[in-house]
């Protein structure tokens, strides 16, 4: 097995750590203009509690502390002013800048909420316990979000399909008891989140849909991937960890067991080499080495079959294998789709999935949003509330053309 070399004798004798008699830079201290309070604490005791001398005054000491506001919901009252035109019988009333119509939640509340919910994956019932609000009120305000904002779907579908390089993972997730799939197509600036109660390729040819698009799609071998109208890239990390469980299988095998070690470590080169700092031109040279190396280890004379299906696999699947030698931008590996799946697996264990096919759409469409704000925002939830204030103001607006705004900044 290929191991990481021992340190050189010149490198294993510096000694490590900072340098001798160096202090050190230790926690700074919080300077009066930056502190949103100071808060002076006195000493109770008038009299010395050893001898009973009286205490002289000797200054302060000054120490820094991080505190937190425990999280309080205010009940408000607005009164909006009402103004009549006698000319033509119009009535003008205020509006309240941050409150949707008919809305018992503030945006403020909401975007706390959906925060919450969608990107930390806190289920619902913690949330209404720390909050203090009622759980029947936040599952309807969230509907209506989902109502809402659920045109912004067909506007991520269409701009995942112009994107270059894609990337699409599925995983489990149930719907009032019953079997289903959290699909997501991802790319570098969006998140598109499918819940669906099939796993076959009518998904992805809803996404797709059936005419060419430029560009790749990164994922694992899964057959409803297959007939994609673009080009695909099969993900090394897998196909790695299926050579793992096929060396197992024959680990008395001396042959099984070098190929897949050599195989593994030349798909370990091919994932980290979008990592190195490599010019356009040096990156294609060892890319295109890697391949031959791959190619040649296969074309090499198999006695074992599983080590013979395996080399025809890496010849005859080269144009579903080798997109990252010819474009630097296509990864060799699906690690984008795995790393955003992840916290969907988390939450469907801790919440068990969605109770009803009404929670499984606003969750789709609220979670895309808010995964897709987190890609284009430093802050997705105050860009979030940003397009809730905007609409609470205009409730003419388009919420794809709000969602194209954040596009752009």
């Amino acid at each position: 097995m290929p191991h990481k070399a021992n340190s050189t004798e010149e490198k294993s004798k510096r000694p490590g750590g900072a340098k001798l008699g160096h202090l050190g830079q230790g926690r700074k201290t919080h300077s009066p203009e930056e502190v949103e309070a100071v808060r002076r604490v006195k000493v109770a005791e008038t009299s010395c509690p050893k001898c009973n001398a009286s205490l002289w005054q000797k200054g302060s000491v000054r120490r820094s502390v991080l505190d937190l506001d425990v999280m309080r919901v205010r009940k408000l009252l607005y009164e909006l002013e009402r103004k009549y035109c006698p000319d033509c019988q119009t009535y003008l009333q205020a509006k309240v800048s941050s409150l949707l119509p008919k809305m018992l939640l503030s945006n403020e509340l909401l975007a706390e909420v959906v925060e919450s919910h969608y990107v930390h994956g806190i289920p619902l019932g913690r949330i209404t316990a720390r909050l203090q609000v009622n759980y029947s009120t936040i599952i309807n305000s969230l509907h209506r979000l989902g109502q809402l904002f659920a045109p912004c779907l067909a506007s991520l579908i269409e701009e995942y399909r112009q994107a270059m390089v894609r990337h699409a993972d599925e995983t489990t997730w149930r719907v009032d008891g019953a079997n289903g799939y959290c699909w997501l197509f991802s790319s570098e600036r969006l998140s598109l989140y499918l819940l669906r109660n099939t796993r076959s390729a009518t998904v992805v040819k809803e996404v797709f849909g059936t005419k060419h698009l430029e560009g790749y799609l990164v994922v694992d071998r899964y057959n409803g991937y297959n007939r994609v109208p673009c080009k695909l890239q099969y993900c090394s990390a897998h196909l790695s960890r299926d050579l793992k469980d096929e060396s197992a299988k024959f680990e008395d095998n001396q042959e099984v067991v070098e190929f897949v070690a050599r195989m593994r470590q030349l798909l370990v080169e091919a994932m980290t080499l979008r990592g190195k700092n490599l010019s356009d031109k040096a990156y294609g040279r060892e890319a295109k080495q890697i391949k031959r190396r791959i190619l040649s280890l296969c074309q090499r004379e198999a006695a074992h079959p599983a080590v013979k299906r395996w080399s025809d696999f890496f010849v005859e699947s080269a144009a579903r294998l080798y997109q990252w030698v010819e474009n630097r931008d296509v990864p060799a590996e699906n690690n984008r789709a795995e790393r955003e799946l992840r916290p969907t697996v988390i939450a469907r264990k801790v919440s068990f999935g969605s109770q009803a096919e009404e929670g499984a759409k606003t969750r789709e469409v609220l979670m895309s949003l808010l995964q897709t704000l987190k890609k284009r925002a430093p802050n997705p939830r105050r860009k979030f509330k940003e397009m809730l204030d905007k609409i609470s103001r205009d409730s003419n607006l388009k919420v794809t053309q709000l969602l194209l705004e954040t596009d752009s900044s």
